[in-house]
């Protein structure tokens, strides 16, 4: 199981590595510019080679927690939030202007289930009192803190409110989401790594 951890914090920080590389490259405004234009400039290919290694990294830690006897649902809801991450990458977004295609529609859903799915992971793992249990909860709130952020401008110009992402910290508010659910994956991997810690087979059963 060690090694599936391993190579799992391995897929995640080559993804963490690649996301900053790409926003350093690209000189976009984080405060205001989603990630998902970040697709559009010339080292784009980082988005979706740092999106399949989050998943990748989600599958391997799923697998180490089915492995321990977690519980299933824990496990499937990091399934989702890796096959979620996959589809983000594989489907990129519409340039800024352009009217909905099927590959944004994807892109927007699979970003949402996935925003939405983590912290659901998180906050199971939290109520079994796992190791890291209370960082692990404060990370699964801020990120459906920062998501409830994230959706309330597309509610408004849903309203025929126009609302861009000039007017708004739109970038800011998805990347918190984005760090935080990171973190409750890193999280359920290093709970699981100390053999003098409590199995998560007994907590979650």
């Amino acid at each position: 199981m060690k090694g599936l951890l391993v190579s799992g914090f391995t897929a995640i920080g080559t993804g963490t590595g690649a996301m900053l590389t790409l926003h350093a490259e690209a000189g976009l405004d984080p405060l205001h510019s989603v990630i998902s234009e970040y697709a559009f400039q010339a080292s784009g290919w980082l988005l979706p080679a740092s999106l399949t290694l989050f998943a990748v990294g989600s599958g391997l830690i799923a697998e180490a927690l089915r492995r321990s006897g977690a519980n299933r649902w824990v496990v499937a809801l990091l399934l989702a939030w890796g096959a979620s991450m996959f589809l983000i990458g594989a489907f990129p977004t519409d340039r800024p202007g352009v009217p909905l295609s099927l590959s944004g529609g994807i892109h927007r859903y699979a970003a949402f289930a996935a925003f939405l799915v983590m912290p659901a992971a998180g906050f199971l793992l939290a109520k079994a009192r796992i190791r890291y249990a209370t960082a692990m909860r404060v990370l699964s709130g801020v990120a459906l803190g920062a998501l409830l952020l994230v959706v309330v401008p597309y509610v408004v110009r849903m309203f025929g409110i126009p609302l861009s992402n000039d007017d708004i910290p739109a970038g800011l508010t998805q990347r918190v989401v984005v760090a935080t659910e990171v973190g409750v994956l890193a999280l359920a991997g290093l709970s699981m790594l100390r053999p003098a810690a409590r199995r998560v087979s007994a907590v979650l059963a």
